[in-house]
């Protein structure tokens, strides 16, 4: 089968296993973790043929567009590709192992399963999706798949949480739709490539921006559409907050992205792209302050990802310029795998935390290293990315980021990366610190599976190894970004 083909089996093979594991609900652990399996080895295949031949493009049936929906991927769409893979697999050992081991208190399994696998599907169609209408049923499932995930365990919290998720969603699924429409009733057509071609500046264009922007906001929770992340991450499970967290936001972000410096290239102007790194800093500032003082270490984690989201949405700024686009790119998007695979690694971590005492409140994490001591060291890996020392990938995707912001003279960036820095470090003293002194009395915690642990630390290894690929990930998305946009 050639590569473009591929692309087909990349949304394909976990919906079709979705239903499989909806049918039979017995198998449905070891479908989902064969099909997951699958998939990894499917876009392992892809990232080699766009490798080896560069972008691929299928059209479905044979109808390439306008007519027919193409399946569209490029460098930055295989790594978002392979984030998804690895840390997808990662993430869904552990919950196998949590279910098989502890039940996973009360969460019933023969939901579970199929509604993570169609999160998933999802999740690949909105990074193979070539469309803007396409896009938006992508965003629609994995946003329902997201919130039932969420309102899971069926505790009052959780499915407060979830009721606020399934509000902002279908929110901001309206205004994506909204500005699909004005652009088809514009351009007459959907194909991200060919509406790239076709805008031109006006009210339409202009309103289509905002619609779409707006909803992509909500969707990637930047400052200040954020307030419904923390409530939804913190009451999930482990497994649900990690994936969450480390895949299910960056969508938005990615897409956004590719508007930005796509079709609406035209149309976005110097003062609208300094206005969204703006969001970005009050995003890395409020969310860092926030997480200093949370008591929870669910709460912290999902503050941080408020934080951490802003530093990629200071790309939009920084890449404006063709000269820094590369550099800018490589760097952000080292810092997003790296925050993948880091964040995961803590709401895993916290999970085996809440699995051995029952919650993860920070006076009692105290002594954590001797009771816990694979959780606690992969917790201080993670860390060290999210923080950003070297040589983690944290590290090395802030240093492109500050290097590219003082080649364009953009000094205000970096003042806000460095106080985002200093602010990370605190927040994870404050919470990892008592969990290398000794505990005042002797705790009783409960047996927590190997596996589960090892898959945290696997993640929190992955977040550091990562910063000595960055030159991989460069590879990869070098160009994803049109050059012939911005000044």
């Amino acid at each position: 089968m050639t590569g473009d083909r591929l692309l087909v089996l990349v949304p394909i093979v976990p919906l079709l296993a979705a239903v499989a594991a909806f049918a039979v609900p017995r198998w449905s652990r070891r479908i989902a973790l064969w099909s997951m399996a699958l998939t990894a080895t499917i876009v392992v295949w892809i990232a080699d043929e766009i490798l080896r031949v560069g972008d691929l493009t299928h059209p479905l049936a044979g109808w390439s567009a306008p007519l027919g929906i193409d399946l569209r991927v490029d460098g930055l769409a295989v790594v978002m590709l392979l984030a998804v893979a690895g840390v997808g697999l990662i993430v869904s050992f552990n919950a196998a192992s949590s279910f098989h081991e502890t039940g996973s208190r009360g969460v019933p399994e023969r939901v579970y399963w199929p509604l993570w696998l169609f999160l998933f599907s999802a999740l690949n169609a909105i990074f193979v999706a070539g469309d803007v209408f396409t896009l938006y049923v992508a965003f629609e499932i994995n946003g329902l798949a997201a919130v039932s995930l969420v309102a899971i365990a069926g505790k009052p919290e959780a499915l407060g949480a979830a009721l606020r998720y399934l509000f902002v969603s279908l929110t901001g699924s309206l205004l994506y739709l909204m500005g699909v429409a004005v652009l088809y009733a514009d351009t007459g057509v959907l194909d991200l490539m060919l509406l790239a071609d076709r805008i031109t500046p006006g009210p339409p264009a202009i309103a289509a921006c905002v619609l779409m922007t707006g909803g992509l906001m909500m969707k990637a929770a930047l400052f200040p559409l954020h307030f419904w992340l923390p409530p939804a991450h913190s009451s999930a499970p482990a497994p649900v907050s990690a994936v969450l967290s480390a895949l299910v936001v960056k969508g938005g972000f990615v897409i956004l992205l590719r508007l930005w410096f796509g079709p609406f290239a035209e149309i976005v102007d110097g003062p609208a792209v300094q206005w969204i790194g703006a969001l970005g800093a009050a995003a890395v500032l409020w969310g860092s302050f926030q997480a200093l003082f949370q008591d929870r270490l669910k709460l912290v984690v999902a503050y941080s990802t408020v934080a951490q989201l802003g530093y990629l949405f200071l790309i939009v700024p920084i890449a404006w310029s063709a000269e820094t686009r590369s550099a800018a790119l490589a760097g952000g998007i080292t810092l997003l795998l790296s925050h993948a695979t880091a964040k995961a690694a803590f709401f895993l971590a916290a999970g085996n935390v809440l699995t051995a005492i029952g919650n993860d409140r920070a006076e009692s994490l105290c002594g954590l290293s001797r009771w816990l001591p694979v959780s606690a060291f992969a917790m201080g890996l993670a860390a060290v990315s999210l923080v950003g020392l070297p040589p983690s990938a944290g590290f090395v995707g802030k240093w492109m980021l500050i290097v590219a912001a003082m080649e364009q003279r953009q000094w205000w960036w970096v003042a806000v990366m460095l106080i985002g820095t200093v602010l990370a470090a605190a927040y994870v003293v404050r919470i990892l610190g008592p969990a290398f002194l000794m505990p005042e009395s002797d705790p009783q915690p409960g047996p927590v599976p190997r596996l589960m642990e090892w898959t945290a630390f696997s993640l929190a290894a992955a977040s550091v190894v990562l910063g000595l690929a960055a030159s991989g990930v460069a590879r990869f998305v070098n160009g994803s970004l049109p050059s012939g946009v911005g000044p």
